[in-house]
């Protein structure tokens, strides 16, 4: 499996469980992730993206943006996109 990376986490918000989420390359809903930090490590696939709390297909570099997370994560956790082998992480 090749990962690459998407951003990092720049807030949590607990109650919501959502992960707010500065892009350093492009995401949609549908992809996996895997979060990773200090003490997080887990694999989920995006069910959805929000910008300005409107719901999008995707999201490109540079927008901040939030999604629902199925665990806890941390400031500066790393967001990287999972994409089975011989498949090209762009």
């Amino acid at each position: 499996m090749a990962e690459h990376l998407v951003g990092t986490v720049s807030h949590y918000y607990g109650k919501l469980k959502v992960a707010g989420i500065d892009l350093s390359d492009k995401l949609n809903v549908g992809d996996t992730v895997r979060i990773l930090g200090h003490t997080s490590d887990f694999i989920q696939i995006v069910d959805s993206i929000q910008v300005e709390h409107e719901a999008v297909a995707s999201a490109r570099p540079g927008e901040p943006i939030g999604i629902k997370v199925n665990e806890r994560t941390r400031v500066h956790d790393k967001v990287l996109v999972i994409k089975p082998d011989g498949l090209e992480c762009v």
